[in-house]
Order: C-alpha cells, then sequence, then structure tokens
C-alpha cells in the first residue's frame, strides 16, 4: 500500500521527487509552490489529508518555518535545503514537542556522504604533516544561490573536526547546469592529493531524500542524514 507524500517546493528536485516516488512506495497527494503559501510558513492542514511524510526542497528563508509548521500538523518531514541551520534548535525543539520526525542534511547523495567520511579520515592523516595545506573547490548549475554550498561547509566541517586546524582555502563556481563537483585537496612541495566527488545528476539526491523519507515514516525524533546512512535500503 501507498504511503501519502507531501512534496513542499516544487522546483526541478521536487519534479523528479514525484516521478521517482512510486519506487519507493509514496503516492504524492500534495505539492506546494510559491503560489499557494509555502513561502510564509502557511501549509494549509486540509491539503495534508492523508500525508505521513513531506520532502522540503525549498529556500533558506522559508525552510525552518515550512518545517515548524508541518510538524505541528503532525507530518514527519526530510529536509534537504541549505542555509537555514542557525534556526535548527528552534526546529529541533518543535518536533519534539509535536512527536514527529525530521531528517536533514546538505546533502542527501549516498555518495557524498560516504566522500564526508573520507575526507575526515584523509583530514585526520595530513593534519599530523604540517608540510601540507588544504584547499576546497565546487562548482554547481549557475542558478544555485548559495555559495559556497552546505556541502562544501560540511566537507570544511569535517576536515576540521578531524584535527586539520592549518589554513583551509574555500572557493566556489557557478555556471551553466553542473549538478555538483566537490574537490578537497592536500598539497606539499613534494607531491599533491585531490579527492573529488562528481555527481551525473539530481537523480541521486532525490534517490536519498526518498529513502530518508521512507525511513523516518512513522518515527520521532532528529535526524541529520549520515546518521541513518547504513539503515536505509
Amino acid at each position: 500500500m501507498s504511503r501519502g507524500l507531501a512534496i513542499v517546493g516544487y522546483g526541478k528536485m521536487g519534479r523528479l521527487i514525484e516521478r521517482l516516488a512510486p519506487e519507493y512506495g509514496f503516492e504524492v497527494r500534495a505539492k506546494f509552490t510559491r503560489e499557494n503559501g509555502l513561502h510564509n510558513g502557511a501549509i494549509p492542514r486540509e491539503s495534508l489529508e492523508g500525508v505521513g511524510v513531506a520532502v522540503e526542497f525549498t529556500t533558506q528563508d522559508s525552510a525552518s518555518s515550512n518545517l515548524q509548521r508541518l510538524a505541528s500538523l503532525g507530518v514527519n518531514a526530510v529536509c534537504g535545503t541549505t542555509g537555514w541551520y542557525e534556526c535548527l534548535p528552534a526546529v529541533h525543539e518543535s518536533v519534539l514537542a509535536a512527536g514527529t520526525g525530521l531528517v536533514y542534511g546538505p546533502n542527501f547523495s549516498v555518495g557524498v556522504n560516504v566522500f564526508l567520511e573520507t575526507v575526515a579520515h584523509a583530514a585526520a592523516f595530513f593534519a599530523k604533516y604540517p608540510e601540507y595545506e588544504a584547499w576546497g573547490w565546487e562548482i554547481h548549475h549557475s542558478a544555485k544561490k548559495d555559495a559556497p554550498s552546505g556541502t562544501l561547509k560540511k566537507l570544511a566541517e569535517e576536515i576540521r573536526a578531524a584535527g586539520y586546524g592549518r589554513a583551509l582555502t574555500l572557493t566556489a563556481n557557478r555556471a551553466g547546469a553542473n549538478p555538483g563537483t566537490h574537490e578537497i585537496g592536500f598539497d606539499s612541495a613534494a607531491d599533491t592529493i585531490t579527492l573529488r566527488h562528481t555527481a551525473r545528476s539530481r537523480e541521486g539526491f532525490a534517490r536519498g531524500a526518498l529513502r530518508a523519507a521512507r525511513w523516518i515514516a512513522g518515527k520521532k525524533g532528529v535526524y541529520e542524514f549520515r546518521e541513518i546512512l547504513s539503515d536505509l535500503n
């Protein structure tokens, strides 16, 4: 039996999620755009009849209000929007108070999250060798608004958390239709080590979000996507 799914933010990612949703046991029963109130956190209760999980891909200005509204209506959520994490404590409190569930993350690609782990391990090694300096670089399509992206910021956080405390230069390019390439490098006078993840399309992000939606259905609590990665199928 299909579960009811709402798509909050019906752009390119939302339309892709709609197309792939049946493969993950979901029926899309509601779609929200700027025209029907989602950017004001005013998702109407009556539009969520039969919906158990919502997937939220909007903007940093509206994500936190959308997530708090969904929680107040008893709907679990998956959020792939970035740039709103300063509001995470308030969203966390709303979700716990409502007894609902939330999975969030800067990137829902399984490959990117494995890449994060790989970069963290590499940074821990290079932290011990002062001759190595580090950089981070990315390129995304020209319509992507945040630069650097949430993913590149997360990569930098992982490098720091691994104990690498020296200079780390981050640069971001926006051009064309590139779905996303992230590169981390460590350079010395002797050699260069480069780690790179290249997305071929948005499909990996959409499939990760749908796996997370299937996982969070019926659960309570707030989870980062990486925390649940080993439980997904």
